[in-house]
């Protein structure tokens, strides 16, 4: 008997001291959670009671030069449902699917679904969002969102750029200032009881979003529509596969307009501006990254005679030419084993350097490269910042493509010197042509001018770098003459424009491969010649018919020339006339 009662109590002290020892790591747990850990929970009940909604900011506006506004902002709604709200599950989703136009399927799917907020469709118009509103349904939110639109639909519109659904930059000055755009966006706080239903009359914490800056850029909306509708005109007119045409300030690198025909629609960006045809391998993707793309900044060609005005500005530098220089063309120059023809088969016979740049000679500009050779005229194709790329405030730019110094022997030396067997964009060769004759400066070619703040305090200006010296002014006086001489009486004639010294050099290069006879015609242009503030490039890529730049380029830059100079406030001069050949 003692021995029972002497067990019983061994376990009834065991099971005390169990209980005892639960108890202390009950409370020391206990003490653990509410001395280390109240913050976490308190956070995460905080968390359980909170619902928060996302207030969009409002995105900067891009504006030209002058203050137009070429991008904007429209009001849209944003419609979700909150599935602990809902109350009458069967006419949310009625209603929601016949004003959204969405199947019942995917709108219940998504009613049914236990979550926090499900979103049912962005982008809505406002007036459908205000009126589904009005339906006081509970459990469905409509917020206020925005959406990009774009007054002028295609212009500029390769240059501008587009906004993705979440309203963030996709190509173009849209995501290269996507910092500044953007803006930071706002939340609303609301509390809801246990089971996730808002509380009426519940404190509401509102966080206010922060609109985006204000972009204003140096594009001229009067003279990028000039532009474009040359551009147009002439590539329909010829039939072309398309035409860019930049418009530029050679003395700071401002580009006032910046073409490239076939347009797209910027508030519609994933329409195809082209057909496709049936049975074609290539896919829609490709046809929009096609459509999207920039060929000013992101193609490369052979630019042809245009590179001669490079070829004729360092042999000038490097004091192995001068104007009264004597050459003789018979139509064809031998390098090595290769017979290099001049666009006049019959030749120039005797000429000076500046008649040879007049007549856009091939045999002078040869001679000129040899006169220089491989490793001055590489020296110079570096001078004067060739190499690489012009850092414009696009992305997405080209580099230019060039024999390497090793590789280039005088066949290589005598075909880059006037513009064929490399490769370099057209905004690279008009940036090059600015420094040449602007003094000697190499400019930094660019949109952006300032951001501002929302609330106008913020203000930043934006700053490019300047490379002084790449040709003397001395150089540059005189390539002024020559372009010059090359519009009044040479192959740019069709270029000029009566009251005013125009500049420039025309261009026919033919693409690879040769056999195929497909051309770019182009003509690079400036004005005043005596002191360039504009200066424009054309290039019109495998126009059909007559196909040479002197021809079809020239007159182009000539009738923007007399809509923009007057409207720059360039005034004609009474004792200038021209008359453009027939």
């Amino acid at each position: 008997m003692n021995r029972n009662q002497t067990y019983h109590r061994g376990r009834i002290l065991v099971l005390c001291l169990a209980c005892v020892a639960i108890m202390a790591v009950l409370t020391g747990r206990l003490f653990f959670l509410m001395l280390y850990r109240s913050e976490h929970y308190s956070e995460m009940a905080e968390d359980l009671h909170q619902r928060e909604r996302t207030i969009k900011a409002a995105r900067g506006r891009i504006l030209d030069r002058n203050g137009t506004v070429i991008a904007t902002n429209r009001t849209v709604c944003t419609i979700s449902v909150i599935h602990n709200q809902i109350e009458d599950p069967k006419t949310v989703v009625n209603v929601l699917s016949e004003e959204l136009g969405i199947s019942r399927e995917e709108v219940q799917k998504k009613v049914e679904k236990y979550s926090s907020r499900e979103i049912i469709k962005t982008n809505v118009d406002k007036e459908l969002g205000d009126r589904i509103r009005n339906r006081r349904l509970p459990g469905v939110k409509v917020d206020e969102d925005y959406k990009r639109y774009y007054p002028y639909d295609s212009l500029a519109s390769k240059v501008l750029g587009f906004t993705g659904g979440d309203n963030q930059g996709i190509i173009g000055l849209e995501v290269k200032y996507e910092e500044y755009l953007k803006g930071t966006n706002g939340m609303i706080l609301t509390l809801a009881d246990a089971a996730g239903v808002e509380i009426d009359n519940a404190f509401e914490d509102r966080i206010e979003p922060i609109a985006g800056a204000d972009l204003t850029i140096s594009l001229d909306v009067n003279i990028q529509t000039y532009a474009q509708q040359a551009a147009k005109k002439v590539m329909e007119e010829k039939q072309a596969k398309r035409v860019s045409l930049i418009v530029m300030d050679p003395r700071n690198g401002e580009i006032l307009a910046m073409v490239n025909v076939p347009e797209f629609n910027l508030n519609e960006p994933f329409e195809l501006n082209v057909e496709v045809p049936e049975g074609a391998e290539t896919s829609r993707q490709d046809l929009l990254n096609q459509m999207w793309r920039n060929p000013a900044i992101n193609d490369t060609y052979e630019p042809g005679s245009t590179f001669k005005i490079i070829t004729a500005a360092a042999g000038l530098e490097a004091g192995v030419v001068g104007l009264d220089d004597r050459f003789s063309c018979p139509g064809f120059r031998i390098v090595d084993d290769r017979k290099i023809r001049c666009h006049k088969v019959g030749g120039h016979g005797a000429e000076t350097f500046l008649q040879g740049a007049m007549n856009s000679c091939n045999p002078v500009f040869i001679d000129v490269g040899q006169r220089l050779g491989v490793e001055q005229y590489y020296h110079y194709f570096l001078q004067f910042g060739l190499n690489g790329k012009t850092g414009v405030d696009l992305p997405g730019e080209a580099a230019t493509i060039m024999h390497k110094k090793e590789n280039m022997g005088p066949v290589e030396l005598a075909t880059v010197s006037f513009g064929q067997s490399f490769q370099i964009t057209p905004l690279q060769l008009i940036t090059t042509a600015s420094s040449i004759i602007n003094g000697g400066n190499r400019v930094t070619p660019h949109f952006a001018i300032q951001a501002v703040s929302a609330d106008g305090v913020n203000v930043h200006q934006f700053s490019y770098p300047v490379r002084e010296g790449v040709v003397s002014k001395e150089t540059s006086e005189t390539m002024r003459y020559i372009l010059e001489q090359v519009v009044a009486e040479g192959s740019g004639k069709k270029g000029s424009l009566p009251g005013y010294r125009i500049g420039g050099k025309t261009a026919t290069s033919e693409k690879l491969p040769r056999s195929l006879k497909k051309y770019i015609s182009s003509f690079l242009g400036f004005a005043p010649a005596d002191d360039p503030q504009v200066i424009a490039l054309i290039t019109i890529d495998e126009p059909a018919g007559i196909y040479y730049g002197g021809t079809i380029a020239a007159p182009v830059v000539g009738d923007l020339f007399q809509n923009i100079l007057p409207y720059l406030g360039i005034e004609p001069e009474d004792n200038i006339s021209s008359e453009k050949d027939a």
